[in-house]
């Protein structure tokens, strides 16, 4: 076993030539003294190159948008910026057609015109939806262990710093 791995590495070592020559007049172009390490190394090395430099290529130049997953800078600009502007026009249309019916009580005799008027049908609008905020038992349970967990280490922290200061 000893001796493969000394084999190996000698063969690894071991001097040898590449030479390219011109097939008409076996004239020498040019050639090279390599070593297996030496071909092996630069291939490595070529290897990562290649890696980087395809990384870099595709993270700073707008290739990446071509990518899947991957969306230009503008792109998500102007998604959020429509995503403001549809909230901001639901609100509005919800007003008006609070108002709009309002206006439809009154023109049917439901409700006076003096109890009418805009500022009450906006914040009619702008009460928030029933929504279930009461805390459920589990809840209240996790409220309560966290509140102990939290006392106890309080007690164990305040006893350090008293030690400490003797």
């Amino acid at each position: 076993m000893a001796k493969k791995k000394r084999n190996f590495r000698k063969k690894l070592f071991i001097k040898n030539r590449l030479v390219i020559l011109n097939e008409d007049t076996f004239e020498e172009i040019f050639s090279f003294r390599l070593t297996l390490m030496n071909v092996f190394v630069m291939f490595t090395l070529g290897g990562i190159f290649l890696i980087l430099v395809t990384t870099f290529i595709i993270a700073f130049t707008p290739l990446r948008e071509f990518i899947p997953g991957y969306s230009s800078s503008q792109l998500k600009k102007n998604a959020t910026e429509l995503a403001i502007k549809s909230d901001s026009l639901e609100t509005a249309l919800k007003k008006n057609e609070a108002y709009i019916k309002g206006v439809q009580k009154v023109l049917s005799g439901q409700l006076e015109y003096a109890k009418f008027n805009k500022d009450s049908i906006i914040a009619e609008s702008d009460e928030p939806s029933d929504l279930n905020m009461k805390a459920s038992e589990e809840e209240i349970k996790l409220r309560e262990e966290v509140a102990k967990i939290e006392k106890e280490s309080g007690e164990s922290n305040a006893k350090k710093k008293k030690s400490d200061k003797k």
